[in-house]
């Protein structure tokens, strides 16, 4: 749900939806990555909410390079392949409706025999819905929104990953889940205009929505060691600058990734106390210390994209086919994988992409 509004239902932290019906909407597409000089041809199939829908504001199209195709592209040229991105997207969708009217309901897209990669994203507009209801309270702070959003996204997405495993064709290589960035983090940094029932006073809304979103993207990440998927860490590749900001000898977002085997108040304690001082808006992330990209779009929740849109909305969704932009990937990176939020998702997407199909 757009807190701003456009209406609707948008990503929170991460993972997203948005539509300006405030209600949800379809955005479905194919697009076949055309290689040339093969006949080879391969199925990744992903689901989610905006985010992979590639929402842009609009009711009627969406960007045609979301994350997962360009995840597709650099499939092709690892594999010398063509690949089919299939993309099952509700923009404004609560991870429940993901879960069973995109994944259990739309199942049949990733039973394809040229299926070779299942991916996933949801709950963010659990989060962007619960963050909305807290905005709006006077009063006694009432922090059950918040915990209820926690519940229902850590049951959403083990059904997802056990549903997966179990209707996904044999074929598959890589089954992964994309968590949740934190879309509006400098504007969250105001106080409450509800009180606490304890201190009598108002609470800063960062302070409260950030360790939510931390338990939740603990979660996806845990539920993926325990469950045969990948984690892509979409929060420190978003939140996290590309060099070592506070000295500590690490580059920022690799101190901020979810380590597997970890404990949750670990994880949580790290992210939303350690590691607090090397957060930064996504609007404005750093690639080194001097320059930086706008990851956001101006509705302050989807990501950045480059390459054009496609239909998918209100009059249905799309196929097509184009050959690739980039042919080959010097060091396994675009020229541009660190320039727009959807590209650089995409690229955390392929790092976990299996040599072959």
């Amino acid at each position: 749900m757009n807190t701003a509004s456009k209406g609707g239902a948008l990503a929170l932290l991460l993972t997203f939806g948005g539509h300006a019906m405030a209600n949800t909407l379809n955005q479905n597409v194919s697009w076949t990555v055309d290689r040339s000089g093969t006949t080879a041809k391969y199925r990744v199939v992903a689901y989610g909410d905006s985010i992979f829908a590639g929402y842009n504001g609009s009711v009627s199209n969406a960007a045609r390079y979301a994350a997962p195709t360009v995840d597709a592209e650099y499939l092709s040229a690892k594999w010398n392949a063509d690949i089919e991105s299939i993309r099952r997207a509700k923009s404004g969708a609560i991870a429940s409706d993901v879960y069973q009217n995109k994944i259990v309901a739309e199942r049949s897209f990733m039973q394809a025999a040229s299926t070779r990669v299942v991916s996933f994203e949801m709950c963010g507009n659990d989060g962007l819905q619960a963050r909305s209801a807290f905005k709006g309270q006077s009063g006694t702070c009432n922090y059950s929104g918040l915990t209820t959003a926690v519940n229902n996204c850590k049951t959403n997405v083990a059904l997802a990953m056990d549903y997966i495993n179990a209707n996904a064709h044999p074929n598959t290589r890589l089954k992964i889940i994309s968590n949740l960035y934190y879309p509006g983090y400098n504007a969250d940094n105001v106080q409450s205009t509800c009180r606490d029932s304890v201190t009598g006073a108002t609470v800063n809304l960062r302070d409260r929505f950030l360790p939510a979103i931390a338990t939740m993207n603990y979660w996806m990440c845990e539920y993926a060691r325990q469950k045969g998927f990948a984690c892509a860490d979409s929060f420190a590749q978003y939140m996290g600058a590309d060099f070592d900001s506070n000295g500590d000898g690490r580059i920022d977002s690799d101190a901020l990734r979810y380590v597997a085997g970890e404990s949750e108040s670990s994880y949580v304690n790290r992210i939303a106390t350690t590691l607090r001082a090397t957060l930064r808006d996504a609007n404005t992330k750093f690639v080194s210390s001097s320059s930086s990209f706008d990851y956001i779009q101006s509705d302050d929740t989807h990501p950045t994209f480059t390459g054009g849109t496609v239909s998918a909305g209100l009059w249905g969704g799309s196929t097509g086919t184009g050959a690739p932009r980039y042919t080959s990937f010097a060091g396994g990176k675009s020229p541009i994988w660190n320039q727009f939020g959807h590209e650089r998702m995409g690229w955390a997407l392929s790092v976990y992409d299996p040599a072959s199909p």
